[in-house]
C-alpha cells in the first residue's frame, strides 16, 4: 500500500535502476528517479498504476 513516503523499488539494486513512488494527490501516484538529486516527478492516475503493476 502506497503512502505519501517515497518508497524505493526493491529491483533498484538491479542495472542501476532506482525508482521511487508514492501516493499522490487525488489518489494518483508520483513516481521519481531516486539517482537524481533534482529529479522531476512524474504524476500519474491509480489506473496508471494498476497497469505497470499489471493488475
Amino acid at each position: 500500500m502506497l503512502s505519501r513516503e517515497w518508497k524505493k523499488s526493491s529491483r533498484s539494486t538491479q542495472g542501476g535502476n532506482c525508482v521511487e513512488v508514492r501516493l499522490g494527490d487525488r489518489g494518483g501516484v508520483e513516481v521519481k528517479d531516486s539517482k537524481l538529486a533534482d529529479s522531476p516527478i512524474l504524476p500519474g492516475s491509480a489506473a496508471d498504476w494498476r497497469a505497470v503493476l499489471g493488475r
